[in-house]
C-alpha cells in the first residue's frame, strides 16, 4: 500500500477547536486542575457514541481553552499534526464568538496570538496557514453580522476568509446575507457549510443568498442532478470531509460516499478532515480510504490538491509556490 504521508497536501476545511489533539487537551486540563477523564476512552481518544455525546465531549474539551495564550498553543499543536501528515497549506476556521465573545478588542488579542502560533509553525515546519473567521449559524443573524464586522475591523494578511458553521437547520441562508455582504465587500473569501445535515436545497439557498465561492461539505447535492449541474456551471468548490460524513452518518459508509460521483460529474471537490481527532481520522487516512474505495492514485490526489489551491483564500505568490509542488 502506498504511503501517502509524504505527499504534499492542501486542506481547506478544518475547525481549530475540533482539531485539538487529545494529548494537548489533557495537558491543558492538567495544568488548570480540571478533570476531563470522562471524555476520553481507554486508548486516550475522544469518547462519544452519538451526536449528543459528541457535542458534550467537544464542549468539555473546549472548556479548558480560556485565553489567547491557550489558543496560540492550540494553533501550534494543530499545525504540527497537520504538517506531520503532509499538509503544506491549510485554512482554519476561527470563531470570534468563541474568541473574545465578539468583542473587537478581545478578538484582536486572540487573533494576534493565533497568528503568532501560525508563524511559529511556519518557521519550524514550513506549513502555510490562513484563517477563516466563522459565524455560528444557530447564534443568529445579528451575532453573525457582528462577527463579520469584527473580522473586517481587525484585518490581518493571514485572515483571508469569512464563513459560517453551526446548526444547518437554523433559519435560512437569506437571514445571514448581511453578514456575508459585510465580509464580501471587504474582499474576504466566502464559504459556508451547507448540504451536510440538510439536503441539496440548502446548497441552493446558500448559493442564492451568500455569494460564496466554496461550500463546506455540500455532499447532499448529489441527491439532485440539477443542483450538481449548477455546481458544475458555477465552478463552486466543495470542501468535502469524507471521514466526518461517515462518522456522523451523513452517509452509510465509505463505499456510498458521493465524492467520486460528484467529481466524475465535473464538480470541483477537495478533501479535508473537519474535526479529525473526534472522527478518528487524519489527512493520510482520508487518502488511504479514498485510494482503497475509489481507486484514486497519485494523479488523482495531485489534481484534487490543485483544485484546492486554486480555490484557496490566499495571495498569488503563496498559491503558485504551493501549486508547483503538485506535479
Amino acid at each position: 500500500m502506498t504511503d501517502w504521508r509524504t505527499l504534499p497536501k492542501t486542506e481547506l476545511h478544518l475547525h481549530l477547536e475540533g482539531a485539538a489533539p487529545p494529548d494537548f487537551i489533557r495537558t491543558l486540563a492538567g495544568e488548570k486542575g480540571v478533570d476531563l477523564s470522562s471524555i476520553f476512552d481507554e486508548n486516550g481518544a475522544y469518547d462519544w457514541a452519538d451526536f449528543a455525546a459528541f457535542l458534550r465531549t467537544y464542549e468539555a474539551a473546549c472548556s479548558v481553552l480560556q485565553g489567547p495564550r491557550d489558543f496560540k498553543r492550540l494553533v501550534e499543536a494543530v499545525l504540527a499534526t497537520s504538517s506531520a501528515h503532509g499538509v503544506i497549506y491549510t485554512e482554519i476556521f476561527l470563531a470570534p464568538s468563541f474568541c473574545g465573545g465578539g468583542d473587537k478588542g478581545a478578538w484582536a488579542e486572540y487573533l494576534a496570538a493565533m497568528v503568532e502560533g501560525a508563524e511559529n509553525a511556519r518557521a519550524s515546519t514550513g506549513i502555510e496557514t490562513r484563517f477563516i473567521s466563522t459565524a455560528v449559524r444557530h447564534m443568529g443573524p445579528e451575532a453573525a453580522a457582528r462577527d463579520a464586522q469584527v473580522t473586517v475591523d481587525v484585518p490581518h494578511p493571514m485572515l483571508t476568509g469569512f464563513g459560517m458553521g453551526g446548526e444547518e437547520r437554523h433559519l435560512t441562508a437569506a437571514d445571514f446575507a448581511r453578514a456575508f455582504a459585510i465580509a464580501g465587500e471587504a474582499g474576504l473569501g466566502l464559504t459556508s457549510h451547507a448540504g451536510e445535515i440538510c439536503g441539496p436545497e440548502s446548497v441552493g439557498d446558500t448559493l442564492d443568498h451568500l455569494g460564496v465561492s466554496r461550500i463546506g461539505h455540500g455532499v447532499r447535492a448529489i441527491e439532485d442532478p440539477d443542483m450538481v449541474a449548477r455546481l458544475v456551471d458555477k465552478g463552486t468548490v466543495l470542501e468535502v470531509n469524507p471521514g466526518s460524513n461517515v462518522a456522523l452518518s451523513v452517509v452509510d459508509d465509505w463505499d456510498s460516499h458521493p465524492i467520486a460521483k460528484l467529481r466524475d460529474a465535473g464538480v470541483k471537490v477537495t478533501v479535508s478532515t473537519d474535526d479529525p481527532p473526534y472522527f478518528h481520522t487524519d489527512m493520510v487516512l482520508e487518502y488511504e480510504k479514498l485510494a482503497e474505495h475509489f481507486g484514486w492514485g497519485l494523479a488523482d490526489f495531485n489534481a484534487i490538491n490543485r483544485v484546492a489551491m486554486e480555490a484557496a483564500f490566499c495571495d498569488e505568490p503563496t498559491r503558485q509556490a504551493c501549486l508547483s509542488r503538485f506535479n
